[in-house]
């Protein structure tokens, strides 16, 4: 087992960290760590295993996000993922959707601590590359220190070593997936006491981190900070990150030189049928805080995939970089 550097991370997230989207942010970081989107173990088993595992070898680190509830299925998934070449696997113990709680995953499984460690034990054992749980700091009324010591310590004692965690609870009922990711407040002194009292463990934070520039703070007293969607909707963010945070400092990239990188991909995609819709959504944010940002998000949102293609898109690069410059 051959432990990845997880000092920065992009979380994983529904609709956004596809295929297409981690090919992008991989052109602007080499070190940070990705994630796929949540894929439920049993549609991995029974559907279309090239759809859900399918990447791109430039991808890498990756991580393949796991949810569900049966062990001997995450323990089958887990091994696909491998078979695929993903580096990581991970038990989403976070998501707080209707539709994961009603299959007993994500959130809810917060619940039931000791069955959480009998899934990673059902995980671990099926594969060689580390297991890892991401989970909130409780759920609903389960919201104590004691309750959320307790839930780590229980799937630690199992042999999980690394917990990602988001530093909010999880209202379970009365606040929407997208209400859960802001209105709960945070309470990062939890995961900071978690990693005084187990310096064992590698503990990971997430939740309201907008930039890299917070991340090295963070990481004086914790082991690695994932950020969400501050980095899907300004991707431009993490352009800086291996030199701030890997020591890494290879010459950086144009937006420009960026953007002809990732329309040679779409390219060679859209001859192999993938429509262009899909993954010129992801440069929506591109330009986020320039001049022209606003018509660009128009041009993507609107026009491209319509009518003129990647040319429609490329006369689109030409006008705002010439606002930018």
């Amino acid at each position: 087992m051959t432990p990845i550097d997880q000092r920065l991370s992009v979380a994983p997230m529904l609709d956004c960290t596809d295929r297409h989207a981690r090919y992008l942010l991989r052109l602007l970081t080499r070190h940070t760590v990705l994630y796929t989107e949540m894929v439920v173990a049993q549609a991995l088993i029974h559907g279309d295993r090239q759809r859900f595992m399918a990447h791109h070898g430039d991808e890498h680190p990756l991580v393949l996000q796991l949810g569900g509830s049966d062990p001997a299925q995450l323990a089958t998934a887990a091994r696909i993922g491998e078979e695929f070449g993903y580096d990581q696997v991970n038990l989403n113990v976070g998501c707080p959707s209707e539709r994961v709680k009603a299959g007993r995953f994500g959130a809810a499984l917060m619940a039931e601590p000791a069955y959480v460690g009998e899934l990673y034990s059902a995980m671990q054992a099926a594969v060689k590359v580390e297991v890892t749980i991401k989970c909130r700091i409780g759920i609903d009324d389960l919201d104590s220190w004691d309750h959320f010591l307790g839930f780590v310590e229980s799937v630690a004692a199992a042999g999980c070593k690394t917990f990602i965690i988001h530093a909010r609870k999880a209202w379970l009922k009365g606040l929407s997936p997208k209400q859960n990711r802001t209105l709960p407040p945070l309470n990062y002194e939890f995961v900071h006491r978690l990693k005084r009292e187990h310096p064992e463990l590698k503990i990971i934070i997430n939740g309201g981190i907008e930039s890299v520039a917070d991340v090295d703070e963070l990481l004086s007293d914790l082991d690695g900070v994932m950020i969400g969607r501050a980095a899907y909707h300004n991707p431009w963010m993490l352009l800086k990150a291996d030199r701030q945070i890997y020591a890494d400092d290879h010459t950086l990239p144009t937006r420009m030189q960026v953007l002809e990188q990732y329309m040679s991909y779409m390219r060679l995609q859209l001859e192999q049928g993938v429509p262009l819709r899909p993954m010129a959504r992801h440069l929506i944010g591109f330009y986020q805080g320039s001049p022209g940002a606003k018509n660009w998000r128009r041009c993507i949102a609107d026009e491209v995939g319509r009518s003129g293609g990647l040319a429609r898109l490329g006369e689109a690069i030409q006008i705002i970089e010439q606002q930018v410059a």
